[in-house]
């Protein structure tokens, strides 16, 4: 029975370390540079670096942000389609630079996010092996409003600010979100606002 727990700590800890992300791995997809050049091969991003790694025709290039209008992805892990877009944010006071967005939801407000590959503390205390504290990765998404004169918000996920976003509308959405029970955290629930905002 020792041996069984030994083995399913063990197991528990190697699928931990093996788990595999978006962003570690090439996708099928296409690029469009600022030129308005289509480029199709596999895709590998790093939105941290805001750079762009394509295999085409047997060549691997690197694309920055700066050269890159736009990419779209299959993307092999969550097993969906996913758009990014490069666009000119402020990083440091009036400095702007492009950085790649994914958008999550288009309409007069849209919702982009980017991804953030953490390690988060965990509890792995145990009647049979004693207690202690590790460590796993895990993704992270900031969250942004893009409106429709083009000005790029910083979402902090707290349900005030994003009220104050949502301007005079933000009365019918906070009865929205509470009749609905909604988190403003969840990207599940943002693209629900942000939908029925768009919609009133």
């Amino acid at each position: 029975m020792r041996y069984l727990f030994i083995f399913l700590f063990v197991t528990c800890c190697f699928s931990i370390k093996a788990q595999t992300f978006s962003s570690d791995v090439f996708h099928k997809g296409f690029l469009v540079t600022t030129e308005r050049d289509t480029v199709k091969g596999d895709l590998k991003y790093d939105l941290d670096a805001n750079i762009l790694t394509v295999v085409h025709r047997g060549k691997t290039k690197s694309f920055s942000s700066h050269k890159v209008f736009y990419f779209e992805i299959f993307d092999s892990i969550l097993n969906n389609y996913r758009q990014f877009y490069s666009i000119p944010y402020t990083v440091n006071y009036d400095y702007k630079i492009p950085v790649f967005f994914e958008l999550v939801y288009e309409g007069k407000l849209s919702l982009m996010a980017r991804e953030h590959i953490v390690s988060q503390t965990v509890n792995t205390s145990s009647a049979y092996w004693g207690g202690g504290n590790g460590t796993r990765l895990v993704i992270q998404y900031s969250f942004y409003f893009l409106d429709s004169e083009g000005e790029i918000s910083y979402f902090s996920g707290r349900k005030k600010d994003l009220l104050m976003l949502m301007g005079k509308k933000q009365s019918d959405v906070k009865k929205f979100i509470k009749d609905n029970k909604l988190d403003t955290d969840e990207m599940a629930d943002l693209v629900r606002i942000t939908a029925f905002y768009n919609s009133i």
